[in-house]
């Protein structure tokens, strides 16, 4: 960096300030050492003298401002820089050596436009068996291509999860699981990646927050006519009764379940609105005490039964919940019937004591010892609820962080050849806060690496060979958890509850309203939050307990998150085997399932 004598002369004098050409110059050395340009040092040189008094300038006043100003704003600026050092801030061993490798490459150009005599002599001399390779770089371990040290002043390891004894654990099973090997073939197998929209995929940033309440309105309506039809359909229902008109006999009302007050929903608060082509969007309130058996939840679409003798309040006799989509018939295109190992994890990638990343730096060692053939990793990258993010610690910004994750993860696998799909959350700091959230950004990537990374939208449908992944970061359990009542004459498991009514609901977040910390654009939930089909796997990371369910045909798990505050968290992993099409019944392509400790 150079600093211009006569701009800074320039600069003084707008402020009325003479200085003698040797402190010009002075001044010059202080913009090249701190690394300011001329306009800032000027600025802040007035703003010294003002607030001191100085009326004129000497190398007095000089060596005072650089003692008291320059030198504790660089102090501020690189923590890790020595008291004593005059430079602009040390760098950590990893900018050292990457500015070597890149004078390394620049001298390799510049050689091979020279004759060999007048060549360099530090050129190395290269033969087919040693070649020289632009990827020398991902030969480097993880552990040198992330320095948490860079972006934070306090990186110390977590104890507690150094600590761990029950690394590798398996903590839950499901499918054939014994005499299966889990590792994958890495780049070596033949996979095919695709993305399966409703019409098409999100794939790019979009306006938010400029939604009126009439549209909003409308998304709702569409939803309630559309499953309204089918469950006409499937069910065999004549016809759809207004809400508010009284029936002495059992009549089918079609509507969504919805709460009279601002409170929690229970068992005296239901209420069902109408659809706007038989009700006009009515409301009546709904009496469940002849209902043995019910699982309701704000935002649901059903058809009950019942009678309405007033036209004032519904005594429900039956229900009906949903019909779920059919599966995807897979094609030609979606490759043949080889085994695929797929991975999953859901972050954080760090505990919330830390911010070393030591559980993404396990995590990358696991995927190059076992080379699954997919790797689906979701977000938070860079937690907004982590302390030291939430305590504004950092001194890098946070999408320069996520870009440094990304980077390991994306080169600390290379070896490995596995496919990297990554998928946003909406804790992810940097990124946009809005549901649906389109697909992380990353324009480094090279030729090489955009072969293998996939970055989708949150939420998802991934086709992996003909397997239809339904992907979401989203905490749905714990958002329909907390909203659901049911009443059950017998035992009745709760998560298989909550997954029965997003299959049957066909939609990836059929909670409504949804919960505070979700900001949802309805119009493009409309288009990209639907299911296209019933997947034949569900992936929804939880806060909940991890789990491996077969519901309604669907292979559903909640891997857990790779860290649980302190201490080390769970990951899952597949096999997955597309039976032939020949047969009569269905098969899942989900062979076995587990789910792992870090």
């Amino acid at each position: 960096m150079s600093a211009s004598t006569q701009q800074l002369a320039e600069e003084l004098q707008i402020f009325g300030l003479d200085c003698e050409d040797v402190l010009i110059e002075k001044l010059a050395e202080l913009c090249i050492l701190y690394r300011q340009n001329e306009e800032q040092v000027v600025s802040e040189l007035v703003a010294f003298c003002t607030s001191t008094g100085k009326v004129c300038l000497t190398s007095e006043t000089l060596r005072t401002f650089e003692h008291e100003i320059l030198s504790k704003r660089l102090s501020k600026t690189w923590p890790s820089a020595a008291k004593d050092s005059g430079h602009a801030g040390s760098r950590d061993i990893i900018s050292i050596q990457e500015l070597i490798e890149v004078e390394e490459e620049e001298e390799t150009l510049l050689n091979s436009y020279t004759t060999p005599s007048k060549g360099s002599q530090k050129r190395a001399i290269t033969t087919p068996e040693t070649p020289v390779t632009k990827r020398s770089v991902s030969a480097r371990s993880p552990h040198q291509l992330l320095s948490p040290s860079s972006f934070s002043p306090s990186a110390t390891p977590s104890q507690k999860y150094n600590s761990r004894n029950n690394r590798g654990e398996v903590v839950t099973t499901f499918g054939s699981a014994q005499g299966v090997t889990w590792s994958g073939r890495g780049g070596a197998g033949r996979v095919s990646l695709k993305v399966v929209g409703c019409p098409e995929p999100l794939t790019r940033s979009y306006k938010s927050m400029f939604q009126k309440l009439t549209d909003i309105r409308e998304v709702l309506t569409w939803k309630i006519e559309e499953l309204g039809s089918e469950l006409k359909e499937h069910y065999k229902i004549e016809a759809f009764t207004p809400l508010l008109v009284p029936a002495q006999e059992p009549v089918a009302l079609l509507g969504q379940i919805g709460c009279d007050s601002n409170g929690k929903l229970n068992s005296k608060s239901v209420i069902i609105e109408g659809d706007r082509e038989h009700s006009s969007g009515a409301q009546v309130p709904v009496d469940l005490s002849e209902l043995r058996e019910y699982s309701l939840f704000p935002g649901q679409v059903v058809v009950v039964e019942g009678i309405n003798t007033t036209g004032r309040k519904l005594v429900a006799t039956k229900l009906y919940e949903g019909v779920p989509l059919p599966f995807y018939q897979p094609t030609e295109e979606d490759g043949g019937f080889e085994q695929t190992m797929v991975l999953v994890a859901c972050g954080p990638y760090t505990t919330s004591d830390s911010i070393t990343y030591d559980p993404l730096l396990d995590l990358i060692s696991i995927i190059n010892h076992d080379q699954p053939d997919v790797c689906i990793l979701f977000g938070p990258f860079l937690d907004a609820k982590h302390e030291q993010v939430e305590s504004c610690l950092l001194t890098s910004p946070f999408e320069d962080v996520f870009k440094q994750c990304l980077r390991t993860v994306i080169e600390g696998t290379r070896s490995s050849g596995s496919h990297l799909v990554f998928v946003p959350s909406l804790r992810d700091v940097h990124h946009e806060p809005v549901y649906p959230q389109p697909p992380f950004t990353y324009p480094d990537l090279s030729r090489e690496d955009k072969k293998r990374v996939q970055l989708v939208s949150e939420p998802c449908s991934l086709s992996i060979n003909g397997v239809i992944f339904g992907l979401t970061s989203t905490d749905l359990l714990f958002h329909m958890g907390a909203e659901e009542i049911c009443s059950s004459s017998g035992t009745s498991d709760r998560f298989s509850r909550i997954l029965k009514h997003i299959l049957m609901q066909r939609s990836y977040y059929p909670l409504y309203p949804p919960q505070e910390d979700m900001s949802i654009d309805y119009e493009n939930f409309y288009a990209y939050a639907q299911l296209p089909f019933t997947p034949d796997v569900l992936i929804t990371p939880s806060e909940l307990k991890y789990f491996v369910k077969d519901v309604l045909g669907c292979v559903c798990v909640n891997p857990g998150r790779l860290t649980k505050g302190q201490v080390g968290g769970t990951f899952g992993r597949l096999y997955l085997k597309r039976p032939p099409g020949d047969g009569e019944e269905r098969r899942s392509p989900c062979v076995a399932a587990q789910v792992v400790r870090i």
